[in-house]
């Protein structure tokens, strides 16, 4: 037994820990949501606009453009509620958003309009 408790503790140093290997995954997760509730203000509100689904996953992974000293920037399209259900998607709007590095500030918005 004492053994096994050996083995499990020389593991658990051993191997790094997610938040270590990422530092910043949740003030990642809080700009993701900080970008998808900006343009879901600047573009009309959930009764007229949904952003990308890719900003409904932790983090907003698959709509993070970069992530470094600067900041976190996301670029997606949105449109009207239930356009990725449409064969194909139709979205009628794009957005790239820049979040501070903690994710609690807005510090840029350089583009919100129709499809580049």
């Amino acid at each position: 037994m004492r053994l096994i408790s050996l083995l499990l503790a020389a593991m658990s140093l051993a191997a790094p820990t997610a938040q270590a290997q990422t530092p910043y995954t949740h003030a990642q997760t809080k700009a993701a949501n900080l970008a998808r509730m900006l343009a879901e203000k600047l573009n009309g509100g959930l009764r007229l606009y949904r952003a990308d689904r890719c900003m409904y996953v932790t983090r907003g992974v698959d709509c993070l453009v970069s992530a470094d000293e600067n900041g976190y920037r996301f670029s997606f399209k949105g449109g009207a509620p239930g356009w990725q259900q449409q064969s194909p998607p139709d979205p009628t709007l794009e957005t790239e958003v820049l979040i501070s590095i903690d994710g609690d500030e807005i510090l840029d918005v350089p583009y919100n309009g129709p499809l580049r």
